[in-house]
């Protein structure tokens, strides 16, 4: 057991790069706007989404919302110059800061934090190392002055154990985790808006896809629940897994590798290798998702590229240029130059998130 630990810590360095973004976020979390507390309620299930002869109800008059339908009627109306088959009706949507919050610090990554602290007692060794110190301790300055050792510590808690393992690691957190500023659990902090967009795309003959920066494995746990996407529509940045011997028995494991990130450049790889089909509708909210956004919108067919503008400090929050998550700077310049929407979280959501049940 200790040389495969030791094997862990040795490949862990291969995660940096990946997680230096991430790292970046959590140094500011500590010192994120907290804002006025706004209501919250539970998520709406697939199930208890929006009837179709609901036209986008939390979504206001304006040209957001009458671009959306009058794209989704010339693409479904047959006889419509821009009428497009349900087979290559595909929607994809970013999810951290798209389809659910995302300040002051990605919600993945929260997760794979507390991990460190879950698996803590296994490593007894972790006492006396400066960087599991300033984690449990909360010391921001210490955690930005040894990025590297933070990373290895989130590399190995989050590695060497089996998929499944893995997937009641996410759930049980999820059961129990609330967001610092809202006080609710994560899954309940997915925008109202969206889930109604997604379910009148879906009864308009699309077939919706996540497209994240997030793991699959992360997202897949709530997806289906949350957004009504099954998880063989969730296309996201993978690790490496082996199947191997693992306490005597044949399991998928994780390692300390990444496998693939869908973030940036590799979204629109990710959408070829996973979908097959290039999208005619893209929503993302920050930079990560400028090359999805070009993918879509650079075509002859009907398209429709949006982004969300967090512009709302009270109901949620306010960010872009100079936000260290879900920065929103190249692609809002080229969603100006170039005509795509931009979605004022202020001016064209009546809600935010879903009413009670």
């Amino acid at each position: 057991m200790a040389s495969r630990h030791r094997s862990i810590r040795q490949r862990a360095e291969r995660l940096l790069a990946f997680a230096a973004t991430l790292l970046a976020a959590l140094v500011i979390a500590g010192c994120a706007s907290r804002g006025d507390t706004a209501s919250v309620a539970p998520a709406q299930s697939a199930q208890t989404q929006p009837a179709a002869t609901t036209v986008l109800p939390s979504w206001r008059e304006g040209p957001a919302r009458e671009a959306i339908i009058k794209f989704v009627d010339g693409v479904t109306r047959e006889g419509s110059p821009s009428y497009v088959p349900p087979a290559e009706r595909i929607a994809v949507f970013d999810n951290d800061g798209t389809l659910w919050s995302e300040q002051p610090l990605y919600f993945q990554f929260v997760f794979m934090l507390e991990e460190v602290k879950t698996v803590a007692p296994k490593h007894p060794e972790w006492r006396n190392n400066p960087a599991f110190r300033a984690l449990a301790a909360h010391d921001q300055a210490a955690i930005a002055a040894q990025q590297k050792e933070v990373m290895k510590l989130v590399a190995i808690a989050n590695s060497g154990m089996t998929v499944d393992e893995y997937d009641s690691a996410i759930r049980a957190w999820l059961a129990t985790a609330k967001h610092p500023k809202f006080q609710r659990p994560y899954t309940e902090l997915v925008y109202q808006p969206q889930l109604e967009l997604l379910a009148y795309l879906r009864a308009n003959g699309f077939k919706t896809f996540i497209v994240s920066g997030g793991t699959v494995e992360f997202m897949r746990v709530f997806a289906e629940r949350v957004y009504g996407i099954p998880p063989e529509q969730v296309v996201g940045s993978s690790q490496v897994v082996k199947y191997e011997m693992h306490d005597g028995k044949l399991a998928l494991v994780r390692e300390p590798k990444i496998d693939f990130v869908d973030d940036g450049p590799g979204k629109p790889v990710g959408i070829y290798r996973n979908i097959g089909r290039r999208p005619i509708l893209a929503f993302g909210n920050s930079d990560g998702d400028l090359q999805m956004l070009q993918y879509t919108a650079e075509q002859t067919r009907p398209h429709l590229a949006l982004i969300v503008h967090h512009d709302d400090a009270t109901r949620e929050f306010a960010y872009d240029r100079q936000s260290k998550v879900g920065k929103l700077d190249r692609a809002w310049d080229e969603a100006l130059a170039k005509g795509w929407i931009v979605v004022s979280m202020k001016d064209d959501w009546n809600a935010i998130y879903p009413p009670g049940q």
